[in-house]
């Protein structure tokens, strides 16, 4: 009979703070375990960097051992022996097979590697999405567009690059050696063949640059096209937006 009268709610209580996953306006990075997923794909992606650079810094040592092991076989042999042309001509093709597969591997770890840094970004956005105060203390970047994959890489631009940084890159520093070692070629098998004079180091320097610029003309192309293939999906904000990306666990 005597029911006491009920006070009003106050504001916010009984409502939820954040939205429901699966509700509108969710993005799922209001679950609570949200950020132990996303920091362990953080560590995963770094772990494959790690293992790719590596690989890399691996293949270019064997490849490095494998010319300067062939080289001291020839010396050894001196070019005074009537082999010394058949031999370097068996060699010779088998360290630059082995110098050209190494550029192969080494230019798609770029590539690769651009692929793991442009997901790094994705995983910060979902990290500047829930803290947005952080996006003014990151360092690298936080989109997965080719400005902010660059960031990531320590580039003031887009990460695309030309034929003449090429040449400053590992694989760059490979296809040169493999463009000696074919120009070296091509000047021993002329010479096996009983051609001598100026047409002979011609033709040599000629193979030796066309293969130098054919090699980088194909990293250019490959790494170019897939930082243009790749599909950003959280792309820098257009210019004058300086706003970090909203808050997804911002009230309702």
């Amino acid at each position: 009979m005597h029911e006491r009268p009920s006070s009003p709610a106050e504001p916010g209580v009984g409502l939820p703070l954040r939205p429901e996953p699966g509700f509108p306006g969710s993005t799922g990075l209001d679950d609570p375990r949200a950020l132990q997923i996303l920091a362990t794909e953080h560590w995963s992606l770094l772990a494959n960097r790690s293992l790719i650079w590596t690989e890399s810094f691996a293949r270019a040592g064997l490849f490095l051992s494998l010319l300067s092991a062939s080289v001291v076989a020839l010396s050894l042999m001196g070019t005074d022996s009537p082999d010394f042309l058949n031999f370097a001509l068996i060699l010779l093709p088998v360290t630059l097979f082995a110098g050209v597969a190494t550029f192969f591997r080494l230019d798609d770890s770029n590539r690769e590697d651009a692929l793991w840094v442009a997901g790094m970004n994705r995983i910060r956005h979902a990290y500047v999405s829930i803290v947005p105060a952080i996006a003014e203390r990151l360092t690298t970047g936080y989109t997965d567009d080719a400005m902010g994959v660059g960031r990531s890489f320590g580039l003031t631009g887009d990460v695309r690059y030309t034929i003449l940084h090429f040449f400053v890159t590992m694989p760059g520093m490979i296809a040169v050696v493999d463009a000696v070692l074919a120009a070296v070629i091509t000047w021993a098998a002329l010479t096996r063949l009983g051609t001598h004079g100026m047409g002979v180091a011609g033709a040599a320097v000629i193979v030796g640059v066309l293969t130098a610029v054919l090699l980088g003309l194909r990293s250019q192309r490959a790494f170019n096209g897939t930082i243009s293939q790749f599909q950003a999906r959280f792309p820098e904000p257009p210019a004058g937006v300086i706003d970090p990306p909203p808050d997804p666990l911002k009230r309702m």
